[in-house]
């Protein structure tokens, strides 16, 4: 049995990572959960899974979860020491990172210090501070793996191939619900609209960086860190039916893809089970009407064409609707601390906009003007906090400037 210890548990990836578990109980159990304010959520999912530890986001909250609980957990924490906990001393064998921001920095490191493996959902920490992650894990020989679909589907395209080889990949980008707006038109979305994604199943935070293609973006940089590729190696092309997640070019002319349906619990499950491949699972990998496929992958055949007629179609992204992808590139070359700049200015902005507070398209006005003004520096832990505390701070400061009429 495999443990699994969740940072993030009550989240959309958490809640996922939670299916593929309890479709696979001879393979996986849960040694550990971690959320910050969902106390009743979190209660159910460790009423349901039992892990030894439990950790919530203020003793107040760890007070309560206590009171909700149908079994007693060997600890129950709370805070920045109950995430360390939870990822490194929990006897997990692979610790899922789903939280957002940089909040559970402190605790993966912790956990790749320790030698656990990390299968890492934050786009946040490995764009911020994906250098210092890949450092530790080499020391200790533990593996960080993708959970982004796209970064799955390159990881997947690269097994048992040298990485000299490779020439370049392309990721694919959904293209969000606004693809075929104007830019007059984006001015005036609602963050109602922006939070409705047609084909993926997000939380609000990734669900609105779809939107703007910052995902996208923040993805580039991703992949850089993990499969050690230079900006003009990575490029990015908009396919709306989010059926093929990328294309690995290789130097010979030859290209590896990796198609499935939009479903995030295929690359949870690829990470969690890493280097083995799961069965089928007992609940969502039931079979179909056709008793020769699982329903994931009767889906998968339906997503791709091969039960019917389907068109993949690929278009380039327009930069000048959609900025984001253009300032990532630039953060990627600046290096230093200017990705954690990009980062949390995007995320401080974003809360900004589903507050109700800036239009759609300020957002990336609010990015670009915080990497104008922050210039980079050298990487290190306290660098990397620091700039992302600037940042945020940048935009709540300049939040007035920018008006709704």
């Amino acid at each position: 049995m495999k443990r699994v210890a969740i940072l993030g548990s009550t989240g959309s990836i958490g809640r996922q990572a939670l299916d593929v578990i309890a479709g696979h109980p001879d393979v996986f159990c849960v040694a550990a959960l971690a959320a910050n304010a969902r106390i009743d959520a979190l209660a159910e999912q460790a009423n349901r899974f039992e892990p030894a530890i439990l950790s919530a986001g203020t003793p107040e909250r760890a007070g309560e979860l206590r009171s909700k609980l149908t079994y007693r957990p060997k600890a129950i924490e709370s805070g920045a020491d109950g995430l360390r906990r939870v990822a490194a001393e929990s006897d997990a064998r692979i610790v899922l990172a789903a939280t957002d921001g940089t909040v559970a920095l402190r605790a993966v490191l912790a956990a790749l210090e320790s030698g656990i493996d990390v299968a890492l959902a934050n786009k946040e920490l490995a764009v911020a501070a994906g250098a210092l992650l890949f450092a530790a894990g080499k020391k200790t020989g533990a593996n960080l793996l993708p959970v982004d679909s796209e970064h799955s589907a390159v990881f997947q395209c690269l097994a048992g191939e040298e990485r000299g080889n490779v020439r370049g990949i392309v990721l694919t980008a959904s293209g969000g619900p606004f693809w075929d707006l104007t830019l007059e038109q984006m001015r005036a979305v609602t963050p109602e609209q922006a939070l409705r994604h047609p084909t993926w199943s997000m939380g609000a935070k990734n669900t609105l960086d779809s939107a703007t293609l910052m995902n996208k973006g923040l993805e580039v940089i991703e992949a850089s860190r993990f499969f050690g590729l230079r900006s003009e190696q990575i490029e990015v092309v908009v396919h709306r039916q989010s059926v093929a997640h990328a294309f690995v070019f290789f130097s010979d002319g030859n290209v590896k893809a990796q198609l499935a349906s939009p479903d995030m619990r295929l690359p949870i499950g690829y990470a969690l089970a890493y280097p083995e491949r799961l069965p089928p699972a007992n609940d969502c990998g039931r079979s179909s009407k056709d008793d020769r496929y699982t329903e994931t992958e009767a889906r998968t055949r339906a997503a791709i064409g091969l039960a019917g007629k389907a068109t993949l179609a690929f278009e380039p992204v327009d930069h000048a609707r959609f900025p984001a992808l253009r300032l990532a590139y630039r953060a990627l070359t600046a290096e230093g601390t200017a990705p954690a700049v990009l980062s949390a200015a995007n995320e401080e902005a974003g809360r900004a906009f589903l507050q109700g507070k800036i239009r759609f398209t300020d957002i990336g006005s609010l990015v670009e003007r915080a990497l104008d003004a922050l210039p980079a520096s050298p990487i290190n832990t306290t660098s990397l906090m620091a700039a992302d505390a600037s940042a945020r701070e940048y935009v709540r400061r300049h939040l007035g400037e920018f008006s709704l009429t």
